[in-house]
């Protein structure tokens, strides 16, 4: 009797396996042999996606990244003050289990790794620039405020529960509005 064929592994099950890693044990587990004992198959499924680690670790970063600057886009019909409150709480609440929400791990890398730290640094210079203009629609020019909302939601990132983030940032998106 043979055993049951296990489906085919795809470059986006070892990405979602990377990220889920990375959060629980940090860039160690981003190794071939690791990932593949976590996936229950051989590395060289590993090597039949990915030429090397290093091909690896800029895939799960450009996966990260482009969830990141999704999360970005909102409803361009609503109002400014909406899309800004949106915004800020697409980065503070991230949903359990998406790509985006790996960032405090992403963070946490990006201290002993240069191509993380670049991503990271092109990643929330993109989110200064969308929560900048949004208040500039609201009539808030102080670049200082798209810093303090952007600090905000990252810190709160790490204290975990989402709907709490979500709530919380909303509230310091509305006092920023209410100071104009």
């Amino acid at each position: 009797m043979t055993a049951p064929r296990r489906p085919r592994l795809t470059p986006d099950t070892w990405l979602a396996a990377g990220l889920d890693a990375l959060c629980e044990a940090g860039p160690a587990a981003l190794g071939a042999e690791p990932l593949a004992r976590r996936l229950g198959t051989t590395k060289g499924s590993f090597y039949w996606h990915f030429a090397d680690v290093p091909a690896y670790s800029a895939a799960l970063l450009a996966r990260w990244q482009a969830a990141a600057e999704a999360a970005l886009g909102t409803d361009e019909d609503a109002p400014a003050a909406a899309r800004l409150r949106a915004t800020a709480q697409a980065i503070a609440a991230p949903a359990a289990g998406t790509a985006q929400a790996a960032e405090p791990a992403i963070r946490a890398w990006s201290a002993t790794d240069s191509l993380v730290a670049r991503c990271l640094a092109e990643t929330d210079a993109r989110r200064l620039d969308r929560l900048g203009a949004l208040l500039a629609k609201c009539g808030i020019a102080n670049p200082d405020m798209a810093r303090i909302l952007l600090g905000a939601a990252i810190g709160m990132q790490s204290l975990g529960g989402p709907a709490a983030n979500r709530d919380a940032i909303g509230s310091l998106v509305d006092l920023v509005l209410a100071l104009r």
